[in-house]
């Protein structure tokens, strides 16, 4: 269908932009060649091609390791992001996050003293917390022993609930809504996680694990904690929001304490094949996946350990601070697993058709499928006929996909950016692994090339933007090739994308369901050209 729109298209770009073909950073109107600039207006024309969009099995699989848990980097420092929960739902079916890392001593071969002891071990996750939705518990009073002395304390502990933007799947959405609980699992890994190893890249790594190092449950809050000396009301303890797990002292005290001074402790290289590193991981299969830092990860052991003054011995308590964090090299992975039998993705990906295209289009973080989307050559053809016999001159190109209104459910948390698009250079016949060299040409050029629509109704609907991407392919300067359509943004530097690997893709959360290219429905995926010929 074709909706004519007069416009003096040549009057208005002549006015703003003068006679040279130039494109601005949000291209509603953009040029393929010079012929608007003729004297006199031109005539608009907004026309529908049908495209070629399929469904891109990636086997469940994606490179997962420290260098794809980055979600953003700036001129100081980079952020990273990681996944633990389980989600079920008809759709895709069962979706489990678990978390491995390495771990090392904040100082090497650090002396513990004489006759150390573990008090106790924690280890604290801080998922991000509504900061102004505060619910305070009554104070505590109890008594807690200070050194040598058992002192009156005051107790207060404050709780938040995690951000819901973090969250995805079963939640509480309000009064009346699910709240289901998490059951978070710590464990030793056996295994040394080599991250030179291409084989601990991926997100279906396999490990060994031993020892059972803690539990939680996790209800959807975290909570922060201050202890304060009821005499002069001192504060002997504070601690910032989060889920604390405490963890297996015995097996510190065998692992690290009755290690002292040995070589296990003596460099980074000794300790992380002395102890390998933890995971973290969930009892449930469904739920919801939660989204955490874990640079902001906290492993602390409270020991004590005898010093003798002047004949006097005494035990003063002291803490020792594990480092989890990536700038240190530790290696850390994102470790996905599953169930897709029932489920709807199933029965799609068993009929993927890339030459007709999928009625049905289905998108996933973390190693779900992709679509990829191809303009015919014969819409191709038509648009160079059209630029080089009618002086046609395309304004602009979008691709717009709409979600599938008959499978949308609350489960699908719609977002404004969470797609990236590339084009495909080539697919690995062995492995099927597709690889991009580089960005669109749109956002080489620095377009907004991603816009969405009606969010909050069913359908919704996004245009991503590919006006000088067609552009050189109808003048004949690049190939025709398919596009790559994910979940998961690009990463931010703060002024730019960080590249066109580094996207957040690894630990997307999301995933959705959209139309594809379904002749019968009007909603199907299309190529939306705008051109303008002269009157």
């Amino acid at each position: 269908m074709i909706h004519t729109v007069k416009r003096t298209f040549a009057i208005l770009l002549m006015a703003v932009f003068g006679s040279a073909l130039l494109y601005n950073c949000e291209p509603e109107a953009d040029s393929l060649g010079e012929q608007l600039f003729i004297d006199g207006a031109a005539e608009g024309n907004v026309t529908s091609y049908d495209l070629i969009a399929y469904n891109i099995n990636n086997h469940d699989t994606i490179r997962s390791d420290a260098g794809r848990l980055v979600s953003l980097v700036n001129t100081s420092t980079s952020y990273s992001a990681a996944v633990l929960g389980a989600f079920s739902e008809g759709q895709f079916g069962m979706q489990k996050a678990s978390f491995l890392t390495q771990l090392r001593m904040s100082t090497d071969n650090f002396n513990f003293g004489t006759t150390p002891k573990v008090d106790s071990v924690v280890l604290v996750l801080k998922p991000t917390p509504v900061a102004d939705s505060l619910v305070t518990r009554p104070v505590k009073d109890e008594s807690l022993l200070v050194g040598n002395e058992t002192v009156p304390v005051s107790t207060t502990i404050k709780s938040y609930p995690t951000d819901y933007s973090f969250k995805y799947g079963k939640m509480k959405l309000g009064p009346g809504g699910t709240h289901t609980l998490l059951h978070i699992n710590v464990d030793e890994v056996t295994t040394f996680l080599d991250g030179n190893d291409p084989a601990f890249k991926r997100s279906n790594i396999v490990v060994n694990t031993g020892t059972a190092l803690g539990s939680t449950v996790f209800d959807g809050n975290v909570t922060a904690k201050t202890i304060t000396k009821k005499s002069d009301n001192s504060t002997l303890f504070t601690s910032d929001a989060g889920i604390r797990i405490p963890l297996n002292k015995n097996f510190f005290q065998t692992m690290i304490l009755d290690k002292n001074g040995k070589p296990e402790l003596m460099d980074a290289a000794n300790f992380t094949r002395h102890f390998k590193g933890i995971k973290l991981s969930v009892a449930e299969t469904d739920g919801y996946l939660l989204q955490f830092s874990p640079n902001d990860m906290e492993l602390i052991m409270y020991y004590t350990n005898e010093v003798n003054n002047n004949g006097v011995v005494t035990r003063p308590q002291s803490n020792f601070k594990f480092l989890l964090t990536g700038n240190v090299g530790n290696a850390r992975f994102g470790q996905y697993e599953y169930n897709r039998a029932g489920s709807a993705w199933a029965t799609a990906s068993s009929n993927i058709n890339e030459i007709e295209g999928d009625t049905k289009l289905y998108m996933q973080g973390m190693g779900g499928p992709s679509v990829g989307v191809k303009i015919p050559d014969a819409t191709i053809a038509n648009l160079k006929t059209l630029y080089q016999n009618d002086k046609a001159a395309i304004i602009s190109a979008k691709i717009r996909i709409f979600t599938d209104a008959a499978t949308w459910s609350n489960n699908y948390r719609r977002t404004n950016n969470n797609f990236s698009i590339l084009p495909i250079d080539k697919k690995d016949p062995a492995t099927e692994v597709l690889t991009s060299s580089g960005f669109i040409a749109d956002i080489d050029a620095g377009f907004t090339w991603l816009k969405s629509y009606n969010l909050d109704k069913n359908p919704s609907y996004y245009d991503f933007t590919i006006t000088k991407t067609v552009k050189e392919i109808v003048e004949g300067t690049a190939e025709n090739k398919t596009l790559l359509v994910n979940i998961g943004q690009f990463i931010s530097t703060g002024t730019s994308f960080l590249g066109y690997k580094y996207t957040s893709r690894a630990f997307a959360t999301e995933r959705g369901v959209y139309v594809g290219s379904d002749k019968t429905n009007p909603n199907r995926i299309q190529l939306k050209i705008t051109y303008g010929t002269k009157k």
